[in-house]
């Protein structure tokens, strides 16, 4: 698990210290991003609307909402969900406890990295590097990833259509994590979707796999094969 313990200090680095003028009624407040540089807060939402483009967005405490054909570099924070609209394109998704969600046909050049929380990746959204997450679901819906995903706890869905490069790793929980985990992770690779590289499992799973999937080789676990949209609950 020492992997994912940076990810909070990289977070709280980019936001603390970083607080401009717009942050003086940041607090329980929505903060809307124009055109222009940086924008980071400490108790507060971020909001880049529709087709806006800026630099580094991030906060602490606050969700980061990024509307449809708006672009960003980093988005990062520490204490809420990050949320990519349709069509929209960041550089990277950073955040420590809550949701990410990317929208249809949105671009996230590099890597997706979390620690607590769902991911979703819908409809045509493009990844450029890895999607990484210690604790959460991880849904696609006819998305590509070209890094691979790599989880220790909770459920992986992807989706028909959805491409993944870089195989799935689900790791061996740590001591300290052991107690947290479900006994067995559902991972289901659907109707279409092809997941390139090794599929390696370090903890129980169960996993289902349809019979219009192309998979890499799997090891540590024993592919369930099914017909039809989804698999036996």
């Amino acid at each position: 698990m020492s992997r994912y313990l940076p990810i909070a200090a990289l977070v709280l680095r980019g936001a603390a210290g970083c607080v401009n003028a717009s942050d003086d009624n940041a607090d329980d407040a929505a903060v809307s991003a124009k055109d222009g540089g940086d924008m980071h807060s400490v108790n507060g939402s971020i909001h880049v609307p529709n087709g806006v483009k800026r630099g580094d967005v991030g906060t602490v405490n606050g969700s980061i909402r990024v509307d449809d054909d708006a672009t960003v570099l980093e988005a990062h924070t520490v204490n809420g969900s990050i949320r990519v609209g349709d069509q929209a394109m960041s550089e990277s998704l950073k955040k420590v406890n809550g949701s990410i969600t990317v929208g249809a046909g949105a671009q996230v050049k590099e890597t997706i990295t979390s620690v607590n929380g769902s991911l979703t990746m819908r409809d045509a959204a493009q990844i450029g590097g890895a999607v990484t997450t210690l604790n959460g679901a991880i849904t696609l819906a006819a998305a590509h990833v070209a890094g691979g995903i790599e989880t220790v706890n909770g459920d992986i869905n992807i989706g028909g259509g959805s491409h993944v490069e870089g195989g799935i790793l689900m790791r061996k929980p740590s001591f300290n994590l052991f107690h947290f985990v479900s006994s067995a992770a559902r991972v289901i690779i659907g109707p279409g979707a092809a997941v390139q590289g090794e599929l390696r499992f370090e903890r129980d799973v169960r996993l289902y796999v349809s019979d219009r999937a192309t998979i890499g080789p799997v090891i540590g676990a024993t592919a369930v094969r099914f017909s039809g949209e989804s698999p036996p609950r």
